[in-house]
């Protein structure tokens, strides 16, 4: 079990990090700049968004996920509103986040109403984007498939901070949902099968919307997995032109899920998201959390696991020490 949630760990970094050179750039201009992304790189300086990054280095999903766990170890494992949004707002403090272009619009909104001694509902409420699902992955890690109600509580519970819009919840849980099913070793169609269960059970929570349906998208970009199996070039190219691979939840979520159905590998799935073009980023850190949690760390590549490590400065055996006694302690997990 610790090396499946270690493997998530360095699955949500790798997919981040090999996916921050591309970000926010069309499909189009990544392959016109790079042609084809093989391994980490530094972010172009032409990208404003990636060009303080160094190869390797992951960008804020895999920071905010950390210290959403570090806020969770501070308490126990008991999700504290207060306390995740201290740490958010501390780290982009420190880092000048809300003056530079590194939150996302939702959670960057929202932190400054907290931050300013605001209510920030009328925001959260109103939050689409991905800033919820990025985060989430490590919390499938405490829960087995048949904790569905109290995963999605607890998604909900740490992803109203900055985002409580039914489909921001519904895309976290999914995302969670994902997780937890990978690291029991359930099979692909399984593990998607689950994901829908979770979607259902979730809508009941967050603020109304008319986002599209995620799982209706992701119905449909599985549908393309088993299509173009053998081409690559063409299921990519349909995920990036009919479900999007925006900023948005009801894009990203599906997109990523689609592409951990298809690439399997933390390998495959980090190169595969950081070429689509889009929230390259992002993507690639749901989707390769999710392949992280189903073939666990042992299998992941040391080169992949080196780079991580040295571009750096966290030890995440210390956060999945963390997740594996909660789990335990938590909710009977084994």
């Amino acid at each position: 079990m610790r090396d499946h949630i270690l493997g998530t760990l360095y699955g949500l970094a790798i997919g981040d990090a090999m996916g921050m050179p591309s970000e926010l750039w069309s499909r189009r201009k990544v392959k016109s700049y790079f042609g084809t992304i093989e391994t980490f790189l530094d972010g172009p300086e032409s990208n404003d968004v990636a060009k303080n990054f160094s190869k390797g280095q992951y960008t804020d999903d895999t920071t905010q996920a950390l210290l959403v766990l570090d806020a969770l170890i501070e308490q126990q494992f008991q999700p504290d509103e207060q306390t995740i949004a201290s740490k958010l707002i501390e780290w982009a403090n420190n880092i000048h986040a809300f003056d530079n272009n590194i939150l996302g619009p939702s959670s960057k909104a929202a932190l400054l109403a907290v931050k300013n001694g605001e209510d920030p509902s009328s925001i959260t409420a109103t939050a689409e984007t991905n800033g919820a699902a990025m985060r989430i992955a490590p919390i499938g890690c405490l829960f087995n498939t048949n904790q569905t109600s109290a995963l999605i509580d607890y998604v909900w519970r740490i992803s109203k901070v900055t985002h409580a819009s039914d489909v921001a919840i519904a895309g976290a849980a999914m995302i969670a949902g994902a997780v937890s099913a990978a690291i029991e070793q359930k099979s692909w169609d399984e593990v998607m099968s689950y994901v829908m269960k979770v979607y259902d059970e979730s809508l009941s929570y967050g603020a109304d919307t008319f986002s599209a349906s995620l799982k209706e998208r992701l119905k449909l970009g599985i549908t393309y997995a088993e299509k173009y199996a053998d081409d690559e070039e063409a299921f990519a190219a349909h995920i990036y032109d009919v479900i999007g691979c925006g900023v948005l939840t009801s894009e990203s979520v599906p997109a990523a899920l689609s592409i951990a159905y298809y690439a399997k590998t933390v390998k495959n799935c980090a190169l595969l998201c950081a070429n689509i073009g889009g929230d390259t980023d992002t993507i690639g850190a749901m989707a390769t959390a999710i392949c992280g949690a189903k073939q666990g760390f042992s299998k992941i590549e040391d080169d992949f696991i080196k780079q991580i490590n040295e571009s750096n400065p966290v030890n995440l055996n210390h956060y999945a020490d963390h997740l594996l006694q909660s789990r335990k302690k938590l909710h009977g997990g084994h």
